[in-house]
């Protein structure tokens, strides 16, 4: 009599070095580096690269340029990924009257310019170390016009750049502005009419599209407070001028929980540990 056949040992499953379940209502196959960029993992563009290098896996697979998954499918990611993360930067900028948010134009330098170890705040607490290498892929998240002044996001890290401009980002970003109502510089807030007001707050449309709700109140007699959670080209002007106002001075001075706070013109610290927008 033959002897019964024993059970087959147990699967060995290997334990990923990080691997992230599918966003929740992930249902249609999409591209590899959009699914990786809706985990929250990276950018697009850094996911690019990590499966360039090697770095990521699909069902224990090495990952392909081009990739399509599904929900089901597994991405695993390479702890030297982390590692790379880890030593990108993000650095806040008061950008001055006069430079320009990105590349240069019209004989006007970029704001990244600016970024350098005569321009740290002497009061930065962040312990990173200043070093040429940082500016490499330093890129700024939401811009601010030439003539307008105060914060300004430059990071290395996809993760920020989607969090405060990505397609679906509602970060609250906060800004100080001066107004004229004509010839009007002075009291403007005693002779503004309180229906165009309200039309700042909602029901105005740019590019053909309606805004989005805005707080925009009387800071004081000449300026005004915005916090929009949009970003459209020139936006504040464009509202300003829509309902009679010239807009004369134009300050950000918050992106999500992040303040100005004292960072002098023109220098720059890093965005500390433990600070997040």
């Amino acid at each position: 009599m033959n002897a019964p056949t024993p059970p087959a040992p147990p699967a060995i499953r290997r334990i990923p070095k990080a691997a992230v379940p599918a966003p929740a209502g992930a249902t249609e196959s999409v591209r590899l580096n959009k699914r990786m960029a809706d985990m929250g993992l990276c950018s697009r563009r850094e996911a690019d690269d990590w499966i360039e290098r090697g770095w990521v896996r699909v069902n224990d697979q090495p990952a392909t340029m081009g990739q399509k998954v599904g929900a089901a499918d597994r991405i695993t990611v390479e702890r030297a990924a982390q590692g790379q993360q880890a030593r990108q930067v993000t650095i806040l900028l008061h950008k001055p009257m006069g430079y320009v948010s990105g590349q240069a134009e019209d004989g006007h330098a970029p704001a990244v310019t600016l970024v350098t170890a005569q321009n740290r705040w002497a009061e930065d607490r962040a312990p990173t170390r200043f070093a040429p290498t940082q500016l490499r892929g330093l890129a700024p998240a939401g811009r601010l016009d030439i003539d307008s002044v105060g914060l300004l996001v430059l990071t290395q890290d996809g993760r920020i750049a989607r969090q405060l401009i990505g397609e679906d980002a509602h970060m609250e970003k906060e800004y100080l502005v001066r107004v004229q109502w004509g010839d009007l510089a002075q009291d403007v807030r005693a002779a503004f009419p309180a229906p165009q007001l309200a039309r700042l707050r909602h029901g105005l449309s740019l590019d053909g599209k309606p805004l989005k709700p805005a707080v925009v109140e009387w800071e004081n007699a000449e300026q005004l407070r915005f916090v929009l959670t949009e970003g459209k080209k020139r936006q504040i002007r464009r509202m300003c001028e829509q309902v009679g106002l010239k807009v004369v001075g134009l300050k950000r001075i918050r992106m999500g929980r992040v303040v100005l706070g004292r960072l002098p013109p023109g220098q720059w610290r890093y965005l500390a540990p433990g600070e997040s927008f």
